[in-house]
């Protein structure tokens, strides 16, 4: 399926670009976790889980725009979309502020743990004092941002990703009413 519509108003294309943004964002994570040693704290978790409901979804919907099925499917595929990620924008502002001090974070952040891979690596972090990530500290910042704060802004970029083929939708169906 060829279209001539730009990739911000085509909604399998937009669908696709989505996902794959998603997918990067979230390997992105991952890198950091596994491949870096940062352990997510809870909030970090939590943002994480509108990228497991939408990477699929939007795939997904791309997939049957691309062998033609009915627009309107990619176009609500879109929407949910959309939510998830205002909701991921929401949190991770929250987040974000909490770690540059703007406001209190929440007092059950504790985070996760890094599990120890023997007997003597658990006595050696609690010897250490080691403790788990907190949601009010950043652990790493480029230029002032904190993985929060791009997770902030990614989830902006997704937001209007998502909602710009579905205002486009709605506008063009409002002009020939």
């Amino acid at each position: 399926m060829t279209t001539n519509t730009p990739l911000p108003y085509d909604p399998t294309r937009a669908a696709f670009a989505v996902s794959a943004i998603g997918a990067a964002t979230l390997i992105g994570a991952w890198i950091f976790q596994y491949g870096f040693g940062y352990v997510p704290c809870a909030l970090c978790w939590m943002e994480r889980q509108p990228y497991y409901l939408t990477i699929p979804l939007a795939l997904i919907a791309g997939i049957a725009g691309a062998r033609g099925v009915s627009k309107k499917f990619v176009l609500v595929a879109l929407t949910v979309c959309l939510a998830a990620f205002l909701y991921n924008g929401g949190l991770s502002f929250y987040h974000a502020g909490a770690e540059y001090g703007f406001w209190p974070g929440p007092e059950s952040c504790g985070g996760g743990v890094a599990l120890p891979g023997s007997v003597e690596e658990l006595q050696a972090r609690l010897s250490a004092g080691e403790h788990p990530p907190r949601c009010d500290e950043a652990a790493w910042t480029l230029f002032g941002v904190s993985l929060a704060g791009f997770n902030f802004l990614i989830s902006l970029l997704l937001s209007a990703l998502s909602a710009a083929p579905v205002a486009h939708y709605l506008q063009n169906r409002k002009e020939k009413a």
